[in-house]
């Protein structure tokens, strides 16, 4: 009786339903597939055979069955067992661990070792989230969880202690009962095993199953309930027969059907009510009356490994957007843009007049007049200067010299050839091909030595709009004056300068221009502020293109007087040009040059000047300006030398004459343009004229006095003025035409005249060029020249004509700053104009701001689906195109000043490398840097981007590094395309074909081979890259199709696009190589094509 209450007792236990405390997704990963559950060993059967028997085996027969009520393969013989189970008939439990699969070993021992993580009598229970990592793809390992509560997910294990009292001491001889429980969710289905001592006695299987989950505060509480529930016993284990004990079999098979409950209560911090219980109306009553207990009590342990997002309550993290940091963000960049403006507004009404008198004691006065006389004086000689620009010649047998002291003005009519030979005389490069010898001192000295000593001024004022007049010359002063001076005493000579120049009372005012703001300085002031930026260095020799240019008659006077102290004072050397001066101005000249049509009328001292035209025949009328007089002489000689008197005056051939050049209306005449009627009146010459006997004009008359030759004995009697001559034609009988022909001066007598050049195309001009080429004021220039020559060779002789090193030393220039001055210096002058003309840098930043908020309300909080993954692209697109295009700006960072710094590079203010240094960083901190930091802090949040400080940093560096690459290949087209509409296009394609190869719009796989390489050229691609791989990689998309939850690892995802998930560095390193590559190169472009060629 005992054994059999016993057995009952264990009857019952053994009907208990599993407990509900594990709820895993082992479905997703185990099915009872042939091809995934464990296999029995087809030759098992040989350990009790002899050799040559075959297994014979086989479930299709009546005689076999597979117990776990395992499916049999009609197809191979074969039990198909579930998890945990192996052997022929699924009647030995599998060890190690449920992750090993098909590949566990049976147990040969009576208890299995499971691996770690792993427990339960046939090792399917995990115990730990890393035991499951195994079972999760290799980019979701992280995600691995084992599911320990008491729902099933998809399959889920439990092992089970019974603990029922009274049935526990009743087999605590035999063993500890125990029970394995699995549920398969998909199928509805559950299967259950007793063992005592580890050694199975029955299975049971159930179906029709539901479950249920009630959660309250700190309750937990699952039900089983099933339909059915079939029992089997395993002949010889115990309750079934073993060792003669009592046999359930007939019991379990037909008494046990259902329905069976199972419930599992668990309690926050512990309960006596927790636990489960397995309820079966049979069940219940064979345990009520032996055991005094309602049911069976167990305590169990669930494990079900599955991926995190499977758990039960896990919902997908939603990103959850931080508004007071999106509000914060916003906030403090507005502050900051209040703040910019706030600096730009103080920055331009700062009081100017913080530039005070300038105080300087007697030791920096003393040193100041050293450092600037401590030059030796130098003068120049030329000979035999030719230019010539496509087989034009422009200059011809030029020569000429000025000393120490002197000033040389270079006259001519327009286009004589003034200028091109003042940048012959300044060293400067020029486009055609320049011949001659030019010494100084009496020694040839290089070009660069050469450029050291002096300064240039040329004809176009090229200034910084956005400075003020003290500003631009203090930049002059300090970038070019002597290292050692004080800037004290460099401010001094500014204050000097612009009062010597009369620009002292707008020292404050901008030079202003007619493109930007508003009007500043005049025409004329601008001109003398690019003198005193000359003047400001006292050069050896200072040169000149038509100082006087858009300048009153008493300015241009004070600039002359201001070159003329600069000269007596200092002992320096002035050569300019000039056009027309005032007679005040023409008496300060040393040194005179007349060029008409580029050959050379006269070169010598002033003083001789009007003495030697008179003696060639050609003298200044007394009251007439002479440098007047000289170039309409020049102009009214240039052409063929015809007689006139058989042109008539207003007739066609008259006509035909003027357009041809052969006669050309001076000057000086032009002030006779009517003669007085009887009754005063001024009547057309043309009413009083006999057309048909006229033959030469009024003006044809003068100009036969003023500029025919004449002998020097005729000099004496030239009318004192032309009104002399036109009043003798009034005093003509008023009834006779008042105009009638005057007997021309006589061209016959040519005593104490030099010869006459002879030949049919021989010009007045000849004639003025040859006669100085053979007077004696050509001789003696030539004469001082070659004594000039000889008295430095034999003080410094040097073989074969070479430079004495000793001669260079005599006329050098000052010690100039080194480049981290000249860095700091144009640093300065960069900010101040861009400070001053703001409107670039506060768009960057109001776009940046506007567009940011605009676009993180456009996606805002991305979700982790494919739409996210969508927007992602997108956001990462739309901020590389828009940094990308805005960079077109850079195009024209040179553009305004190319010509500024070409003419100021030629005149040695700085070394190239200093200015553009100075331009990109004060291009890059404010424009390129700052904006996409404003944008990035805005955006990144407001997106819901992922929120670690790592991704966050990485982002910002992409988009930062981006935005330099592309700034510097702008700026490189910038430079090397004068153009700014051919810039502007070049820069346009450049950043289209870029975004083109960037990955979004055009996969990496189906570029063609030939041209794949061209991606790698794409700045685009690096960046996009790199932002996506950044922000995807570690993310799970999950999509809801069909009824179907669908997850995608996002580096799946990222590579069916072509991105490369390794690539994060590499992509950051080419950006970085780009805009290393392209500041190089920009250097190089700015130091090699950006020369001056004139």
């Amino acid at each position: 009786m005992r054994g059999l209450l016993q057995a009952a007792s264990l009857v019952a236990l053994s009907l208990l339903p599993p407990l509900a405390f594990a709820d895993s997704p082992s479905d997703l990963y185990y099915t009872t597939n042939d091809a995934l559950l464990s296999q029995p060993d087809l030759f098992s059967v040989y350990d009790d055979r002899p050799k040559d028997c075959p297994p014979c085996f086989d479930c299709n027969r009546d005689d076999f069955t597979c117990q776990q009520f395992a499916n049999c393969s009609k197809s191979t013989g074969r039990c198909l067992c579930p998890p945990g189970f192996g052997g022929e008939d699924c009647s030995k439990p599998l060890c190690g661990s449920l992750a090993d699969g098909a590949n566990r070993a049976p147990r040969h021992k009576p208890k299995c070792k499971c691996k770690d993580g792993w427990e339960g009598v046939n090792c399917n229970t995990c115990q730990t989230n890393n035991a499951c990592r195994s079972m999760m793809p290799s980019d979701q390992k992280d995600a691995a969880v084992c599911y320990t509560d008491g729902v099933v997910v998809e399959e889920n294990f439990q092992m089970c202690n019974i603990t029922n009292r009274k049935i526990v001491d009743q087999l605590k001889h035999d063993g500890i009962p125990q029970a394995t429980f699995s549920c398969n969710a998909p199928r509805k289905e559950c299967n259950f095993q007793f063992w005592v001592a580890q050694r199975e006695s029955f299975y049971c299987a159930l179906d029709t199953c539901d479950w249920t989950r009630d959660e309250t505060d700190g309750r937990n509480k699952t039900k089983y309930e099933c339909e059915n529930i079939k029992c089997k016993c395993i002949p010889g284990r115990m309750l079934c027969g073993g060792n003669g004990g009592v046999d359930l079999a007939d019991f379990l098979t037909e008494e046990i059907k259902g329905p069976a409950s199972f419930t599992t209560t668990k309690t926050k911090g512990g309960s006596d009510s927790d636990g489960s219980v397995f309820s079966e109306p049979n069940m219940n009553v064979l345990i009520g009356s032996i055991f005094g207990d309602p049911s069976i009590f167990l305590d169990c342990h669930a494990g079900e490994c599955m991926h995190q997002s499977k758990v039960p309550g896990y919902t997908r993290p939603i990103n959850k957007i931080n508004t007071p940091l999106i509000a914060g963000v916003i906030a403090g960049v507005s502050l900051f843009l209040l703040a910019v403006l706030l600096l730009v507004f103080m920055l331009n009404r700062r009081s100017t007049g913080r530039y005070g008198p300038v105080r300087l004691d007697t030791d920096e006065e003393e040193e100041n007049a050293r450092l600037l006389a401590d030059h030796k004086p130098a003068a120049l000689y030329f000979e035999n200067i030719h230019y010539q620009l496509k087989e034009k010649k422009i200059l011809s047998n030029i020569m000429g010299s000025v000393h120490p002291g002197e000033l040389l003005a270079i006259m001519g009519a327009s286009g004589a050839g003034k200028t091109s030979f003042l940048d012959i005389l300044a060293r400067k490069k020029k486009r055609g091909t320049v011949m001659g010898d030019f010494w100084l001192n009496g020694e040839k000295v290089s070009n660069d030595d050469f450029r050291s000593v002096i300064g240039f001024v040329d004809q176009e004022d090229t200034m910084l709009p956005t400075l003020t007049v003290h500003e631009t010359i203090l930049d002059s002063a300090l970038l070019r004056l002597p290292k050692e001076m004080s800037r004290n005493a460099k401010e001094q000579k500014v204050e000097d300068v612009e009062r010597q120049l009369g620009i002292y009372h707008i020292r404050h005012q901008v030079i202003g221009s007619e493109e930007g703001a508003g009007r500043g300085i005049s025409g004329g002031e601008k001109r003398r502020v690019g003198i005193a930026c000359e003047l400001v260095t006292s050069p050896s020799i200072l040169f000149l293109d038509e100082p006087t240019s858009g300048l009153d008659a008493y300015n241009a006077f004070n600039v002359v007087e201001c070159l003329v102290t600069l000269v007596k004072t200092y002992n320096r050397t002035v050569v300019f040009t000039i056009h027309q001066p005032r007679s005040n101005i023409v008496a300060l000249f040393d040194q005179l040059m007349l060029l008409a049509e580029g050959r050379m009328v006269y070169s010598g001292p002033f003083h001789r000047c009007q003495s030697y035209f008179d003696s060639i025949g050609y003298s200044c009328p007394p009251g007439f300006n002479i440098a007047d007089y000289l170039i309409d002489l020049t102009m009214q000689n240039g052409a063929p030398a015809e007689p006139e008197d058989e042109i008539e005056d207003d007739g066609p051939s008259y006509l035909a004459a003027i357009e041809n050049g052969r006669i050309t209306r001076a000057s000086s005449t032009m002030a006779v343009k009517s003669v007085p009627s009887i009754s005063g009146s001024v009547e057309d010459r043309s009413s009083l004229r006999p057309r048909a006997s006229r033959k030469s004009s009024v003006r044809q008359q003068q100009e036969r006095q003023l500029y025919s030759r004449r002998s020097t004995q005729d000099n004496n009697t030239t009318p004192a003025s032309l009104r002399s001559a036109d009043d003798s034609l009034l005093e003509r009988d008023p009834d006779l035409v008042r105009l009638k022909q005057q007997a021309p001066p006589s061209l016959a007598d040519t005593h104490n005249l030099p010869p006459s050049v002879s030949g049919p195309n021989t010009s007045n001009l000849d004639i003025l060029v040859t006669a100085f080429a053979e007077s004696d004021v050509a001789s003696d220039l030539h004469t001082s020249l070659q004594t000039a020559i000889n008295t430095a060779s034999d003080s410094h002789p040097e073989p074969n004509g070479t430079t004495s090193p000793a001669g260079l030393t005599r006329v050098r220039g000052y010690r100039k700053p080194g480049l981290p001055t000249q860095f700091f210096i144009l640093s300065r002058r960069t900010w101040r104009n861009l400070y001053r003309n703001p409107m670039l840098m506060l768009a960057h930043y109001a776009i940046a701001i506007v567009l940011a908020v605009l676009t993180g309300y456009l996606f805002y909080g991305l979700t982790y689906n494919l739409k996210g993954f969508q927007n992602r692209l997108g956001v990462f697109f739309f901020l590389l195109a828009l940094f990308g295009f805005s960079t077109l700006t850079s195009l024209t960072v040179f553009a305004p000043e190319r010509l500024l710094f070409v003419r100021e590079r030629a005149k040695g203010y700085y070394h190239p490398l200093a200015y553009y240094v100075a331009k990109v960083m004060m291009d890059i901190l404010p424009l390129r840097l700052l904006p996409p930091i404003i944008m990035g802090c805005i955006v990144y949040p407001m997106t819901g981007l992922l929120p670690h400080w790592s991704e966050f940093g990485t982002f910002m560096m992409f988009i930062v590094l981006f935005n330099l690459a592309a700034a510097m290949i702008c700026l490189f087209i910038g430079i090397c395309v004068k153009n700014q509409g051919v810039a502007n296009l070049l820069g346009v394609l450049v950043m289209l074909f870029s975004l083109l190869f960037g990955g979004f719009l055009l996969n990496h796989e189906t570029i063609p081979k030939p041209m794949l390489w061209l991606q790698s050229l794409s700045i685009f691609h690096f960046a996009f890259e790199g932002l996506i791989v950044n922000e995807v990689r570690t993310l799970t998309l999950a999509d809801h199709k069909y009824g179907l939850d669908i997850e995608v690892p996002g580096s799946a995802i990222l590579s069916s696009f072509g991105f490369n998930n390794l690539a994060l560095w590499d992509d950051a390193v080419g950006l970085a190589v780009f805009c290393g590559v392209f500041v190089v190169l920009g250097y190089g472009a700015l130091h090699v094509l950006l020369v001056e060629r004139r």
